[in-house]
């Protein structure tokens, strides 16, 4: 059992809310091209909603925030009012008891331990539409290594096991990005009917 539902980011959370950059957001609008205009996304891992949350709102879409920290969370309540939010894990959310066109988790699943990341993908499979797409990032290849921030393992599962992971829950890669610091995205979609 996890003794800290947000793995360690409630300790740092200022900190980490002080040095957002807007890393990913290139890849977070290319990704939204394959989304319905306007639609709704899940922000998994949602921090303070900078710069994912903020860049899927500028985008035109309704963003529904899930993240364990209270800290983050308060700060993206204040950042974001009109979205709809939850601080939990998530590991054990339930998604809003709702679909969505779209889930991202960036800077999210490596953070998680393996039966975690499972559960997540798992989560997002039932929680997307069919058709859906999911955006997640992590390393393409297996390994392990402890957080700069807050000194926990992260633990990349390698491109193999996410694409067994996504088909057992019903979906399927179909791309793959790289941000402008190097991070490694895969775009999956939902076959699930």
């Amino acid at each position: 059992m996890i003794d800290d539902p947000s793995a360690g980011w409630e300790a740092i959370a200022t900190k980490f809310a002080a040095i957002r950059s807007d890393v990913g957001t290139d890849v977070v609008k290319l990704w939204l091209k394959q989304l319905r205009p306007a639609g709704t996304v899940v922000d998994i891992g949602c921090g303070t909603g900078m710069p994912i949350s903020k860049t899927l709102i500028d985008e035109g879409f309704e963003v529904y925030g899930i993240d364990p920290s209270p800290t983050l969370m308060a700060v993206f309540r204040r950042h974001f009012p009109g979205a709809k939010t939850v601080c939990e894990a998530a590991e054990v959310s339930r998604f809003f008891d709702r679909r969505f066109d779209g889930a991202v988790a960036i800077g999210l699943m490596f953070l998680l331990p393996e039966d975690s990341q499972r559960a997540v993908i798992e989560h997002v499979g039932q929680a997307i539409h069919p058709g859906g797409h999911f955006l997640f990032s992590a390393p393409r290849q297996m390994c392990q290594w402890n957080d700069t921030l807050t000194g926990r393992p992260s633990l990349s599962l390698g491109e193999e096991r996410y694409q067994q992971l996504l088909a057992s829950a019903g979906c399927r890669v179909v791309d793959s990005y790289v941000d402008k610091g190097s991070n490694y995205y895969f775009h999956a979609v939902s076959d699930s009917v």
